[in-house]
Parts: C-alpha cells; sequence; structure tokens
C-alpha cells in the first residue's frame, strides 16, 4: 500500500470519479467495471498511468507508485483466477453481498473471452514460428509484413478489439508498423500486380528455347529478343521472390582420361591463358567430356571451341572413348567450310593420353596446325572449354536420352542453340557466332 494519505478535497475529487466505489484516508476501492476496462486495455499494450489518466484520475493526486501496485495485484489475479480474481470479495457493514457481483451468466462469457485470447495467442505464436522455420531453412529472416498479416488474420478471426498492442509486442513488431501495413494495402496490392507482370516476363526468358537461364542471361535476352531492359537487381528480387531457381554448376564425378603412356609426348604451353586475342579461328581449345544418360549409359563428347568468340566449331559424338573421337573431331574442323583457320592457328588441349598420341599430333602436322598443352594437373589452363561442358550439362536432361541417337540429337540442338542463340555477359552481351562477326567486320 502507498505511504501516500488523501486529504479532504482529494478525497471529494476522487468520489466524484464514477470508476471510484469507496475512498478514505489510506486507500480507494475500485468499481468493477474499471477493474475490467484496465484489464483490457492494459493487455493491450497500454501503460497503467496511461489508463488512470485516461479515465479521469489526477495522477499526482493518487501516486504512480498506487497505480502500480493496482496494476501488479489486479494482473496478477486475473491470470490467476481470469474474472472472478477481479472481484472485491470483501463485505458490506450488513453482511450481504455487494449489489455489483457478476452473475454466473456474465462471469461464463468473461472467462470465455478470456478463452479465446489465449487461443488467439497461442495460434499466433504456432503460425509465426511455422513461417520463422520455413526462413531458416533457407538462411533469411521473418519479414515484419509476414508478422503483420497473421495479426491481421487472428483479430479477423476472433473479431477482437484493442488487442492490436498486445499481439504486436507478442510478435516481437512495431503498433505503427502494422497499421502502416493495413493503410498500405491499395499500394502493397498494386506493387505485387507488378510483380507478377515481372515474374511472367522473365519466366519466358528464363525458358527461352527450352534452357534454364540465370539472371544475366534473362538480362541480355530480354534487351534483345524482348527490347525491355531490367536491372539485374530487379531481375534477381523477382527470381528470388517466386523461386525461379537457376541451374548450377556441378562437379564432375567421372574421371575424363586415361593417363598418357611413356610413348606420348607432352608439347610446351604457348597459350598461357590468353585465351581472349581477339582473333576469330586462331586459339582451338579441345577436351573430351563423359555423358552419363539413361540407365547407367555412357556416352562421351569431344569438342572444339574458339577460345576468342566461344564458338563451337566442331564436334564428335560417341559411346567409345577410343583415339577415334578426338581424330575425327579434327577432321570435322578441317572440312567444315564455315571456319577459316588463321596461318598460326593451333590446338591447346589437356595432357590427355589422345592429345599426346603420336597418330593425334601427326594429324596436325597433316593439316598445319601447332599444338599447345595446359600443366599438367592444372584445369584452369583451359577453363574455357571447362566451362562450356559444365554449362552444356547443367542446362541439357541426359537422363531422360535412352539411346545414343537421342543423345547425338540433344547434343546437336544443344550447339545450335548456344552457338546462335546463347547470348555471353563477356562476349558484350552477343552470341558466339554474332561476336565472331563483330570481331571480323572491326
Amino acid at each position: 500500500m502507498s505511504k501516500i494519505l488523501f486529504t479532504k478535497k482529494d478525497i471529494i475529487k476522487l468520489e466524484k470519479n464514477k470508476n471510484v466505489k469507496n475512498v478514505s484516508v489510506c486507500g480507494i476501492t475500485y468499481d468493477f467495471k474499471f477493474k475490467m476496462l484496465f484489464i483490457n486495455e492494459y493487455i493491450a499494450g497500454k501503460l497503467p498511468r496511461q489508463i488512470f489518466a485516461e479515465n479521469g484520475f489526477d495522477i499526482d493526486v493518487i501516486g504512480l507508485k498506487r497505480i502500480e501496485q493496482s496494476a501488479y495485484r489486479w494482473n496478477s489475479a486475473y491470470k490467476k483466477d481470469g474474472i472472478i480474481g477481479l472481484e472485491d470479495t470483501r463485505k458490506t457493514a450488513s453482511g450481504r453481498p455487494r449489489s455489483t457481483e457478476l452473475t454466473k451468466e456474465e462471469i461464463i462469457v468473461r472467462q470465455n473471452a478470456r478463452i479465446n485470447l489465449l487461443e488467439a495467442q497461442v495460434e499466433l505464436l504456432k503460425k509465426l514460428d511455422a513461417k520463422e522455420r520455413q526462413v531458416v531453412q533457407k538462411n533469411k529472416k521473418i519479414k515484419s509484413s509476414d508478422a503483420f498479416k497473421t495479426i491481421k488474420e487472428v483479430i479477423e478471426k476472433y473479431s477482437f478489439v484493442n488487442v492490436v498492442g498486445y499481439l504486436c509486442e507478442l510478435s516481437g513488431v512495431s503498433r505503427s508498423g502494422y497499421y502502416n501495413y493495413i493503410a498500405s494495402k491499395d499500394i502493397r496490392v498494386e506493387r505485387e500486380q507488378r510483380d507478377l507482370e515481372d515474374r511472367d516476363l522473365i519466366l519466358k526468358a528464363f525458358n527461352r528455347r527450352g534452357y534454364k537461364k540465370g539472371s544475366r542471361s534473362i538480362k541480355m535476352i530480354l534487351v534483345n529478343e524482348f527490347n525491355i531492359t531490367y536491372s539485374l537487381k530487379r531481375i534477381r528480387r523477382i527470381m528470388n521472390k517466386y523461386e525461379i531457381i537457376c541451374p548450377h554448376r556441378k562437379a564432375n564425378p567421372y574421371r575424363r582420361i586415361a593417363k598418357a603412356t611413356k610413348e606420348h609426348s607432352v608439347v610446351k604451353n604457348i597459350l598461357n591463358r590468353e585465351f581472349k586475342q581477339a582473333t576469330p579461328e586462331k586459339v582451338l581449345l579441345t577436351d573430351i567430356t563423359y555423358l552419363p544418360y539413361g540407365n547407367s549409359k555412357m556416352a562421351y563428347l569431344s569438342t572444339i571451341k574458339d577460345s576468342s568468340t566461344n564458338e563451337i566449331l566442331a564436334y564428335q559424338t560417341s559411346d567409345r572413348i577410343t583415339l577415334d573421337i578426338a581424330l575425327d573431331t579434327i577432321n570435322k574442323l578441317v572440312k567444315n567450310r564455315r571456319v577459316t583457320l588463321t596461318k598460326d592457328a593451333f590446338i591447346h588441349s589437356d595432357q590427355g593420353s589422345h592429345y599426346t598420341s603420336p597418330t593425334f599430333q601427326k594429324l596436325l602436322k597433316k593439316h598445319k596446325l601447332s599444338q599447345s598443352m595446359s600443366r599438367r594437373g592444372n584445369c584452369w589452363d583451359n577453363a574455357p572449354q571447362e566451362s562450356f561442358f559444365g554449362h552444356m550439362k547443367d542446362e541439357i536432361d541426359l537422363k531422360s536420352c535412352t539411346t545414343l541417337e537421342h543423345v547425338k540429337k540433344m547434343i546437336d540442338r544443344y550447339i545450335k542453340y548456344y552457338n546462335n542463340y546463347r547470348y555471353q555477359w563477356n562476349l558484350k552481351k552477343m552470341t558466339p557466332v554474332q561476336y565472331r562477326n563483330h570481331l571480323l567486320a572491326s
């Protein structure tokens, strides 16, 4: 009990307040309805002194300590016994029950209200917890808008009034933020509609010509084929929002080629990673990769790539990884009428047995092609060729193939797409064929 005593003037003033049942020099007896009002607004987030002031009490007369004590006492009683806990159990001098005691029906109604509040609290926390688990799995933070949406759903379901502050505090968000969320509904709907339109357009570019693409490829397709300019940030935001996932490069689990035998000879690395020499059909990169398909079947692909333009100039698909696959690729390159090799053109490869073979090296000399080799075990010396294989395997579905002919058709289709329609960021956002023509024209 507060040590502050009331003067006669204070007592007269307090007795005029409808929320006071009785007042003496030492204390106040509050009306039951005021206690209920206090609990409802206190749960909703208001401060005790604010509630007292709004209901006609002079804070200086009552004293903050007395207000805090009353708030603590009523809140504890309410948590323990609900509505009944707020009743004044004291009797009048006549021994008769006080006329303000609640009927059984009123008590039931008020207890049901408390049960609804507790159920809503549990439902809110469950929804927030489920949402938090989802975003944690994606290494993200739960959005305030998700919490505001959940609070709105709970309030509408239980038809609550004056509980926004309490539910916001429970959810760890601000009450002002919630009201701003409600007020900005029209803006939010308009923004969502714009995002849906952007999503549909980005999906068209994403699936263009049957191959999935990343944000940079999508940007180039939108510019070159749709005449639309979106920033990378905008494209990535839409892709993240609607979970449009680009395939990622995967490590090759297979050994690529056998070790060179003693009679094979290794040549010097004359390329030294100078891949971009602004001269088409001069630096020719070659390699062989595994193509697992169908039910544990295996095919092999040998390619020759123009290092300056990234264009695939010749390729050979086979079900055997013999020397013939490398020889046939060279023969296809020489016979290709669209290819006009420079006088100083050379083939660059790794130190695989196919390329150190005397037969292979003899064929290069026959066609007046020089040779260069990567350092042993250093894949970066032939990185553009490795990159092509990686992107190709990410973008085609070899598992759906059941025969070698099916694999060959899929490879033919992809290489045609890669050379003529796949825009590349480091080729001034052109396709390999466009960039080759660009270099020749300049």
